[in-house]
């Protein structure tokens, strides 16, 4: 496997973002970046990035979570930010990410978790939920849900596989700050989120990322993510939904969770105003108050 790493030069002076790396090595070699910030004893929020975002995404959460007491920990999912990126596209598979990212929490003795999940970071968090729940306190998805390929995509979906298959060059921080967003993104945010990829080489993992969606029932990840809804159905922890109101990707998803996982009842579910697919990028201050105040909440209840 070849595997390409993106220069820390490509990373000085981000906007907002004064953060220090941190690194865990996982079976293979690989090297998994994160983000660890706020007390190591304090109750600890989970944020997992989608496509094709990095840990950028939280800088506007990171601080309020902090300020509410909590630790934040936001990796970089590998092929993204400044984790190591395989070069070839047949490198990366669905049951592959969630491996990688089962890994690091194993690597960092991660428990009682909060997770919060958005896009893809949702695909591969909710198998985690799934598969390893006692790691997990509670749960907050946004703009995410785990599809199995039994019921038919979005024309929105299939016409977003098949421009990551069909444009020449792959425009990461447009897709996020022009199109995933609903308010404005100046164009040194948009360069932060072009930062971990000097050129189209180190974005196999953004470009197949699209195509690993489950989009039909014999999907190879279909059967596991199905086994992974029997163990939704039957969570019980509190589970709380923030989707925005102008994502036409996920638009309803956020009810299907609410009707099938037992902890999303009686939850206070929010659906963000003026926001896009990207709404850690929109709203993420107000999106890190409700997440302070759902673990407060929760955990003064447990």
């Amino acid at each position: 496997m070849e595997i390409l790493r993106t220069p820390d030069a490509r990373f000085a002076s981000l906007p907002g973002f004064p953060f220090a790396p941190r690194y865990v090595e996982l079976d293979g070699g690989l090297r998994m970046a994160y983000v660890d910030e706020g007390p190591g004893a304090a109750p600890t929020v989970l944020c997992l990035h989608g496509e094709p975002s990095w840990s950028y995404l939280y800088r506007k959460m990171i601080p309020g979570l902090v300020a509410a007491g909590l630790r934040v920990v936001a990796p970089d999912l590998i092929g993204f930010g400044r984790s190591d990126k395989p070069a070839a596209a047949d490198d990366y598979t669905y049951q592959r990410h969630v491996d990688w990212m089962a890994g690091f929490l194993v690597a960092t003795e991660l428990r009682d978790v909060t997770l919060f999940c958005q896009d893809w970071g949702g695909l591969i968090g909710l198998r985690l939920v799934a598969e390893d729940s006692g790691r997990f306190a509670r749960v907050v998805a946004a703009n995410t849900f785990l599809p199995t390929g039994d019921q038919k995509p979005a024309e929105a979906f299939v016409q977003w596989q098949q421009f990551s298959q069909t444009i020449p060059d792959f425009p990461v921080g447009r897709i996020i700050g022009i199109t995933g967003c609903a308010r404005p993104v100046g164009p040194e945010v948009i360069a932060a989120y072009d930062a971990p990829f000097p050129d189209e080489r180190y974005k196999a993992g953004a470009r197949t990322f699209p195509l690993l969606v489950p989009t039909r029932p014999d999907d190879p990840a279909s059967a596991p993510n199905r086994a992974a809804w029997e163990q939704l159905r039957r969570f019980d922890r509190p589970f709380l939904t923030t989707f925005s109101d102008s994502d036409p990707i996920t638009r309803g998803g956020d009810r299907v969770l609410q009707s099938l996982i037992p902890g999303a009842a009686g939850q206070p579910h929010v659906t963000i105003a003026r926001a896009g697919h990207f709404l850690q990028e929109d709203a993420g201050e107000e999106l890190a108050t409700i997440v302070a105040a759902f673990v407060h909440r929760a955990a003064s209840a447990a």
